[in-house]
Formats: structure tokens, sequence, C-alpha cells
């Protein structure tokens, strides 16, 4: 018994010893870290996360900035545009291939109507393959045999007239559709393409085929932020002006930094990895990729928030078009497929109702039609990269074939978070790795040869 007095009172305190014996503090528990503890907040380590990675690469950005110096110099790429006029995709090229689809369109509608001097669908579908084979060959000649484009600006032509060619295909193909049935069932056909679309035309008329076949019909779908084709588009009511003010601030802002960071993080580490390619130097080549890997792909980042969410809801909201999915959650992906399919919605969309259903419908195995869709976006990628670059070494197109392997490994042996980060794994690692390849094998086909 413990006795403490305080001023006009005593209180008589006791100690609790016995009373530890009663109230027990332990139960059976798990510790938070371990996984069936059913614990899932970890919002402070992502926090830690972002602090670390903040830190270490403005470390990486101060040691740039004492060794290189200031890099960044926007004026430079602005000139290389205007003096460069090649460089440029032709706008009338552009407009011939569209006012040929119209004008063939428009032929193969009097076919289905019997008139005089029509296409037939047998002439309609060897046309439509030479009017194709030629938007994809007659850029890429220019690109190969003038001099003056460069690789980036024939990087851009020859992306503006793959997008023109998916377009174009999609609606070669709905059209198509809309004919080989009977004019009852092409309103119907009309009605289910866009039974999702009746609250969301803000009051627009709604086009049956043939009604569609006209110049601005047209031209909305090539400036749309889609590849696959309809005759009545979802449509918002108003556009927003605030909402189209700051994509139109993001677009400006993260070109220029895209711009300041390749020019002042990118190119200075692609430089310093030439001497360890020429000499195969191994332990020196994996430090330069590792070392080349944060850049990179923080500008892979960059670039897919800056096309895919500012400059596509720019167009979309100033083209009042309804669909905004441009892409999904891939960076939760647990599967390499699972990536593939949400991270480019329009592509994925164009594939899946243009390229790998109809395979499936001619009795293509499942295999078989993902294969062949892995191909042909593996030809596309080789075609961006090497007819720029004026030399063909395939690397594209292997890295995007190796997805398939990689595919079957990480669906077949990985799981959950196993899973999420190899997929950030052959993001992070194998797109650097293909950068070095190209770029040592176009200075040594370019720069060695002159030096010598």
């Amino acid at each position: 018994m413990v006795e403490i007095t305080i001023p006009g009172q005593l209180f008589k305190i006791k100690w609790f010893m016995d009373l530890l014996y009663i109230h027990s503090c332990h139960k059976t528990q798990e510790s938070l870290l371990t996984s069936t503890s059913g614990f899932n907040n970890y919002r402070g380590v992502l926090n830690w996360c972002v602090v670390m990675l903040v830190l270490s690469n403005a470390r990486l950005f101060l040691e740039n900035l004492l060794r290189y110096g200031v890099l960044v110099d926007p004026v430079q790429v602005i000139s290389l545009f205007l003096n460069d006029p090649y460089s440029w995709p032709a706008a009338c090229l552009i407009n011939n291939f569209v006012f040929l689809n119209i004008h063939f369109e428009n032929h193969f509608r009097m076919s289905s109507g019997k008139q005089k001097g029509s296409f037939s669908e047998l002439v309609g579908f060897l046309v439509h393959c030479i009017n194709f084979a030629l938007m994809l060959t007659f850029p890429a000649a220019v690109v190969l045999l003038v001099p003056s484009v460069t690789p980036v600006g024939g990087a851009f032509v020859l992306g503006s007239y793959t997008i023109l060619f998916l377009k174009l295909y999609s609606y070669k193909d709905v059209n198509l559709w809309c004919r080989e049935l009977s004019t009852v069932k092409a309103k119907k056909l009309a009605g289910h393409i866009n039974s999702h679309t009746q609250t969301l035309n803000g009051g627009d008329r709604k086009v049956c085929y043939p009604g569609n076949l006209t110049i601005r019909d047209m031209y909305y779908f090539v400036f749309a932020p889609t590849l696959c084709y309809e005759l009545n588009f979802p449509r918002s009511s108003t556009i927003r002006m605030s909402f189209l003010l700051r994509r139109l601030f993001e677009m400006l802002f993260f070109i220029q930094l895209l711009v300041g960071l390749t020019q002042q993080w990118m190119i200075p580490v692609i430089q310093s990895s030439m001497k360890p390619l020429e000499d195969m130097d191994l332990s020196r080549m994996t430090e330069r990729l590792l070392r080349l890997a944060v850049p990179n792909h923080l500008l892979w980042l960059i670039f897919f928030y800056w096309f895919f969410h500012s400059s596509m809801n720019f167009t979309a909201e100033l083209l009042r078009f309804g669909d905004r999915q441009f892409y999904k959650d891939w960076w939760n992906s647990e599967t390499v497929t699972y990536f593939w399919q949400n991270w480019n919605i329009p592509v994925h969309k164009w594939c899946l109702r243009h390229f790998y259903k109809p395979l499936l419908r001619r009795g293509f195995s499942k295999i078989i039609s993902q294969s062949a869709v892995f191909f042909l976006s593996a030809f596309f990628h080789e075609y961006l990269v090497s007819v720029p670059l004026r030399m063909f070494r395939l690397w594209a197109f292997t890295g995007m074939m190796a997805q398939l392997p990689l595919a079957w490994f990480v669906g077949n042996f990985l799981r959950g978070n196993y899973g999420n980060a190899a997929v950030w794994m052959s993001l992070i690692i194998g797109q650097p790795f293909a950068v070095l390849m190209y770029v040592h094998d176009y200075y040594v086909l370019h720069y060695r040869e002159e030096a010598q």
C-alpha cells in the first residue's frame, strides 16, 4: 500500500500487480508483414518509395548537370522541323488516299444498287489492296530515298500514314458489312453497331448507310481519336473549355519536358555507351543498360500520359467524341496479355474487330490468331523504326515476338504481385535494350564508316 499526500486530500493507490494475471495483453495474431495477416494498408511504404525515387533521381539529375552542363535547347528541335520540310507528312497525299477511299465506296454502293458502270466487289477488293499497299510503301520509299528526311521526321511521317492505313481499313470493312445486308438489315446493323450510343449523341442526327459516304463524315473519322469506324459515334453534348485548356497546357508542357529530358539525360547516356558496345565489355554494357533504363522508362511514361491522356482527350473534347476509354489499368497487369490488351485501347479494339475475330470466323485457332496479332504488331513496330533509321536489324520485331513466350511463362508460372513485377521488368529493361541495339547499329553504320 502506497500513500500519496495531496494538499486537502489523501489518496491510497494500490499497484495492480495482481490484475496482470486477470487482464491478458496477448492474443493469437500474425505479424503485419505476414501474407496471412490480412493487412493491406501500405500507403506509408508507397510514400517512402516515392520519396526515395525523387531523391535518387535528384542525385542523378544533379550529377548530370555537373558533368554535362545544361544541354536543353528547344529552339534546336523547332528549327530542325522548320528547316526540313521533307520531315513532315505530305498533306496532299493524305487527302488523295482519303478521297480515293470515298470514291471507291461510292462505286461499291452503286454496285449494290445494280447501277451501270460501278465496281464489282472483286474489282473493289483489288483496288483497295493496291491503295493500302501504296499507303505503306510510298511514304517508306520517300523516307528511304530522300536524304534530307531525318529519323525523327521519318518516324512521324510513317506513324501518320500507319494510323491512316488502320482507319481506312476499318472504314472499308464497316461499309462492306453494310453492303452485305439488305436495306432493312443495314438499318439494323447501324442500330447494332451504335446500340450503346442512344443517349450519348447529344441530339445529333443518326446516319444510315449509304448516308455516311460523305466528305464530312470521312474527315471526322480521320481526325477522331479512334481507329474503328462507326456510322454514328457517341457524342458529348458540349465542349468543356476548362477541360480543353487543361489538356492543351499538358500537351505543351509534357512535349517540352520530353524534349528536354531527351537532350539532357538520354543522349549523354547513349553517347557514353558507344565505347563499351564497341569493346563488347559485358560488365560496362550491363551498367550502361541499367543506367539507360531509368530515363528511358520515365520518358515512356511521360509519352504515354501526353499521347493517350492529354492529346487524345484534347482531340476528343474538340470533336465532342464521347468514348474516352483510351487506356485501362495496365499498370496493374499481372500477365503480359493483360498489359497489351489495356495499355492501348484504340489499337486493341482494331486488332480485335478487324483481325483477330475475322481469323476466328475463318476457322483459325485462338493460339494462331493471337500469334498473328503479335506478328502484325511486330511488323508495324519494325516498320516504324527500321525505315526511318534506314537499316533493318529486326530488333523491334524480335522484341515483339518475344512477348509470346514471355506471356506464356508469366501466365503459367507467375501470379499476383510476381506477375505484375515481371511485366514491369519487361517494360523497364526490354525497351532500353532495344534502344541500345539500334543506336549501336546506327552508330556503326553511319559514324564509324565516316570516321574511316
